[in-house]
């Protein structure tokens, strides 16, 4: 599956536009990092487990979104865009969403 963030993929050419293909994904972390969270908000500094999270929810989203535009027969996905969103306290949302087309 190709992926693109741009309109078209360089050197192929677009035969068939199946529609938009989506993936998402809800993610919270445990108690205990969100314990030690609170604390790195304290001194500053980056929070490893929630980026994490992150960069796994983000995996989750694409390959969702990969396996939506497969069952609609696309070969390739442009425009890909990502987004998050806070649920609830300690858990987000991630989303990806693309248009699913086959390219030649």
């Amino acid at each position: 599956m190709i992926i693109v963030t741009t309109e078209t993929v360089m050197g192929k050419k677009v035969e068939e536009v199946f529609g938009v293909a989506k993936g998402e994904v809800v993610m919270s972390k445990h108690v205990g990092s969100d314990f030690m969270a609170g604390l790195k908000t304290v001194v500053g500094g980056e929070i490893k487990g929630y980026t994490d999270m992150m960069r796994k929810a983000r995996a989750v989203a694409i390959e969702r979104m990969t396996e939506d535009a497969k069952k609609m027969g696309a070969n390739a996905i442009v425009g890909m865009r990502l987004g998050s969103s806070t649920i609830m306290g300690g858990a987000s949302e991630m989303y990806a969403y693309g248009t699913a087309v086959k390219v030649k």
